[in-house]
């Protein structure tokens, strides 16, 4: 899946969100105890968030907020006692007398009180052995389980405690049958599902959510005779269970068929609905879906964890004058009644739940064949004149996949369908790939340079996922990584190797350095993390699984060498395809390869299983250079900051010196202590690191930044231009962590008038942004105007070259559309001056006018300033057909300063009616960037919590990235305890939540900033 982003252009694509915390980006969980299914003896608790059933405690006594695991067993104690203490109360064995001496106890006392004592060490004879409360629940050697399962919604025990499914019953088969109805906009549905015993058992128990079920019943394959069935539901975990009538034997295949009812959902999530309007302004319905990670089950019962693979056979009714879609080709069309056709298709390679996809819609389309598959684009009919550009670029990336994976794509055909309303960038249905409009759409009179790097990029990320995710799946969400990293590793790959025009390599690196952003919190997680409830599992779509997987992969690459890394992926895929795996298992295929010459899985555990990255400082004296290794850490005064100073990376450390600076002059090193001394041949000038950004690390070069700082000052083309910019994110990143200086960073960048190259100066001018940001919405607004007056001595020159037209390479062209949109909306030079001459033109065309693409959006911002240039973008914006123009458009209105339209707008987008709810987050991100819009943002998020949470999941990616823009530049003890504050006021949930974590420490540590280099900046400025 592509997570989307918030594109403000500042600077490419990458705009992180304060000095310390980036937007989450697509490029998009921590697993309790249970990676694997326990034994059917053994009892996980839930207690935050189910109701335990205790035999002799009544539900009601159970605290449902209860954090501890061990909770239960108190309870259970307590409930011993309390029911004693009345008999202890009453029937005490010794009476005091007046006197305050003891009477003898009567002799029916004392039988009455030995009967009691029998009673009391019976029961703890009874329970005690059977079952020793731990952290992981209640473990029980040879004894049947007797205590604790929640309640079904019918108030009946339900017959599982987990979260995760029993591993007693697989599913091997699927029928779907659906009959949506997009004029009532429900659906009816039944599914018969073949599974196979494992472990003897008189209960199935799968997902179900929000589904209506009718009847159920079971079918041995033995004996071919149809049973009604039972069936429990216990919604808090999304689970049904079916129980047979008599016990389901090891190795037979029984069918459980369901037959269940639901509404279209009006969320992103499940078979969910979608209201356009066609080219007549008629409004109409189109229904989809999105089941990663967790909504198939919305959609049909089903056993909804990824390792549970199965096949699927789908049949859709539908209008005639409809058209449907799913996974595989359709293989029949048959009538039902009047104007309704069932369309059947093909049965599906084995795979998993949230892979399953089906559409249904008024759709067009254009085809091409290769290598036996044939490749089709879908839109609405107002949009199928702009598929042209996708189709040409996934036929190409196919083949490209198949040659470099020595593995054919494995089914007859590929569809990539434009939705009209989609929550994420896309979605790598296998067969089946659905985009936002916006990422798979080219309109070549409106879509920018960047608009055609960013379909191209979402093309080959899912493609790259129809091997990794689709053929061979990652066994839980903890390794969700496996998945997402490698799926962004090749779609980079993929873009250098085919389009090396785009230059995808500079967005790749700004993407690394904003997941480090996000990695050096102490919020931060492992790539690799457990995970069990839902909203942790969602929380684990982020820039680390996605970032931070592909950098280490990338890492990896670099230092096998890429013939290598490719002999093992081809190993990976082969041994694990139609399969289930983890991280082990790749780096057990890589050792494959590297046949004991280097140990892959003891190198790669040190990052995956480990949060944050290494700082390593070089010290160089004569030939020699000392290299330490700790770990980069902003610290914050806080309760729950975790150190571990002690921990080691494995470094596959690369440098380049004055002696020979060329590609193929890098030399290696492994750092797998904390410090070692590397001896060069001979002295040399300079020592760079981490070449090109190759490693995911930091480098402090102590004494050396001087001859660094001098060497760009003198001859900045020594350094290739991920290089140089390697250097200012890295001075920057240390100034923030309080190792250098800002005068420091501020030196280093002095260089830039001779700058000519994309990636140092977007990273500069996204540097200096944060600090002016920051001290902008902090009242600090003189010294802020002095920031400015320096970006604008650093770059005004290139600023004021910019010709407003398409002309140039597309790097050339990426950063004209940077720095104009920057100058309009920050008014550098005569930028808005111009830009508002060229608005005007264009309104007075009633926006027949043509406008250079890269210059559309700065042009747009600038015309938005006036109350009629606004009025009129809205206009165009509803009866527009370009999605490419409409983002440009929404950017624009939302940088409006009049309050009442950055409300309405945050409003009308929330209800989905002009302006749709999948642009929210971005105009969020965009109304929070102006002074006059960073409060009202976040006072429209707490208003408006409960409908976003709803419309969007709590853990979701856009509600990550919503409350991440919301607070990320709030830098007062004020405005952290109001975060705070208002989190603990929801729910324990929420403020347990790792991006809520981020938002806080975030905040910290913009605080802590501010009081540290304030006085230094009055200074410097």
């Amino acid at each position: 899946m592509t997570l989307h982003s918030n594109r403000i252009q500042l600077p490419r694509n990458m705009i992180e969100n304060s000095m310390f915390e980036e937007e989450p980006d697509v490029v998009d969980l921590a697993k309790e105890p249970c990676l694997h299914p326990l034994e059917p003896d053994e009892v996980e608790y839930e207690p935050r968030s189910s109701r335990l059933l205790v035999r002799g405690l009544g539900e009601h006594e159970m605290d449902d907020d209860e954090q501890d695991y061990e909770s239960s067993a108190k309870l259970l104690g307590m409930s011993f006692m309390n029911r004693s203490s009345g008999l202890r109360n009453s029937m005490s064995v010794y009476r005091q007398n007046p006197n305050g001496s003891c009477s003898v106890p009567s002799t029916r006392t004392m039988v009455v009180c030995t009967v009691v004592l029998v009673i009391a060490v019976s029961l703890i004879i009874y329970l005690l052995p059977k079952c020793t409360f731990t952290k992981e629940g209640c473990h029980k050697k040879n004894h049947t389980m007797e205590l604790i399962y929640p309640l079904a919604s019918n108030g009946k025990v339900f017959p599982w405690a987990k979260i995760r499914l029993p591993p007693d019953v697989v599913p091997l088969h699927y029928d779907l049958v659906l009959q949506p109805n997009l004029t009532t906009l429900k659906f009816a549905g039944s599914v018969k599902i073949v599974v196979n015993i494992i472990q003897v058992t008189q209960k199935i128990v799968l997902h179900s959510s929000g589904l209506n079920i009718t009847k159920a019943t079971i079918t041995s394959a033995e004996v071919r005779e149809t049973k009604p069935a039972e069936f429990l539901e216990y919604p808090l975990h999304d689970q049904i269970a079916v129980m047979a009538p008599e016990a389901l034997l090891v190795g037979q295949n029984y069918t459980v068929s369901i037959e269940y009812s639901s509404n279209l959902s009006d969320t992103y999530y499940g078979f969910y609905k979608i209201s356009y309007k066609d080219e007549n302004s008629k409004q109409r319905w189109f229904a989809a879906t999105q089941f990663e990670p967790l909504a198939a089950r919305s959609a049909f019962p089903c056993f909804d964890e990824p390792a549970f693979k199965a096949t699927f056979l789908i049949k859709i009714e539908r209008d005639e004058k409809l058209s449907t879609l799913s996974n595989m080709p359709k293989k029949a069309t048959t009538p039902v009644t009047d104007g309704i056709v069932q369309d059947e298709f093909f049965v599906s390679l084995k795979m998993s739940t949230y892979l399953v996809a089906f559409v249904v819609a008024d759709l067009e389309n254009i085809t091409r064949e290769t290598n036996g598959s044939l490749v089709s684009v879908y839109a609405i009919p107002q949009h199928v004149n702009q598929v042209g550009y996708a189709l040409n670029t996934a036929v190409k990336l196919l083949e490209f996949y198949q040659k470099y994976f020595l593995m054919n794509y494995p089914l007859e055909k590929l569809d990539l369908v434009a939705i009209p309303d989609f929550q994420s960038g896309a979605m790598e249905n296998w067969g089946l790939i659905t985009f936002r409009e916006t990422t798979l759409l080219f309109d070549s009179n409106t879509s920018s340079a960047m608009d055609k790097k960013l379909i191209t990029a979402v093309i080959a990320h899912e493609l790259a996922h129809q091997w990794f995710g689709n053929l061979v799946t990652m066994e839980w969400w903890n390794d969700l990584w496996l998945n997402e990293g490698f799926a962004t590793l090749m779609e980079y790959f993929a873009m250098e190797e085919i389009f090396p025009e785009l230059h995808s390599d500079e967005d790749f690196l700004n993407l690394i350095f904003k997941a480090m952003t996000k990695d050096s919190l102490n919020s931060s997680h492992p790539v690799s993390s457990a995970v069990q409830s839902s909203e942790q599992i969602e929380e684990m779509f982020d820039a680390l699984s996605y970032i931070k997987g592909a950098s280490l992969l990338l890492m990896l690459k670099q230092y096998l060498t890429k013939d290598v890394f490719q002999a093992g992926i081809e190993v990976y895929l082969r041994n694990h395809n139609y399969g289930s795996a983890q991280s082990d298992d790749l780096w057990d295929s890589m050792n494959e390869i590297t046949n004991g010459t280097l140990d892959v899985k003891k190198l790669m555990k040190t990052w995956i299983l480990h949060k944050g990255f290494p700082l390593v400082t070089v010290v160089r004296k004569g030939k020699i250079i000392s290299v330490q290794q700790e770990k980069f850490l902003y610290h914050v005064e806080t309760e729950n900051w975790t150190s571990d100073a002690s921990y080691l990376w494995h470094i596959p450390l690369t440098y380049i010196t004055s002696s020979c600076n060329f590609t193929h002059c890098t030399n290696a090193y492994l750092l797998d202590q904390k410090s070692a001394v590397i001896e060069l041949p001979e002295e040399v000038e300079w020592i760079k690191f981490n070449v090109d950004m190759n490693g995911y690390y930091v480098v402090h070069y102590a004494e050396d930044w001087k001859t660094l700082t001098d060497l760009l000052k003198n001859n900045h083309t020594a350094l290739s231009p991920k290089d140089r910019a390697n250097l200012i994110n890295n001075i920057f990143r240390l100034s923030s962590l309080g190792k250098e200086s800002l005068e420091k960073a501020f030196e280093l960048i002095g260089y830039l008038k001779k700058e000519s190259s994309t990636a140092p100066l977007t990273q500069a001018l996204f540097q200096l942004s944060l600090i002016y940001s920051l001290l902008e919405k902090n009242s600090e607004q003189q010294l802020a105007a002095r920031v400015m007056h320096r970006i604008e001595h650093l770059f005004g020159d290139k600023i004021d070259q910019q010709r407003w037209t398409d002309d140039g390479t597309l790097s050339e062209r990426e950063l004209r559309s940077t720095l104009l949109t920057f100058a309009c909306t920050h008014n550098v030079r005569n930028c808005r001056t111009t830009a508002t001459e060229m608005f005007e033109k264009w309104m007075k065309s009633n926006g027949t006018r043509s406008l250079p693409s890269d210059v559309m959006k700065a042009i747009f911002t600038a015309g938005a300033k006036s109350s009629d240039g606004w009025e009129f973008l809205l206009k165009m914006y509803c009866s527009s057909v370009s999605e490419a123009e409409k983002s440009k458009m929404i950017e624009a209105l939302a940088s409006t300063e009049d309050v009442r339209k950055m409300i309405w707008l945050m409003q009308n987008s929330l209800e989905g009616e002009v302006i749709r709810a999948q642009e929210l987050s971005h105009i969020i991100a965009t109304v929070s960037q102006s002074l006059p819009g960073y409060l009202l943002a976040w006072d429209f998020v707490k208003e408006n919590w409960k409908k976003l949470t709803r419309k969007f999941h709590l853990g979701s990616y856009t509600i990550q990235n919503i409350i991440s823009w919301s607070t990320s530049q709030f830098a007062t003890k004020a405005h952290l305890l109001e975060v705070k504050s208002f989190f603990e006021s929801k729910s324990e949930e929420s403020s347990q939540l790792r991006y809520v974590k981020e938002a806080i420490e975030t905040i910290q540590l913009n605080i802590q900033w501010m009081e540290r280099n304030l006085a230094k900046l009055q200074e410097l400025l």
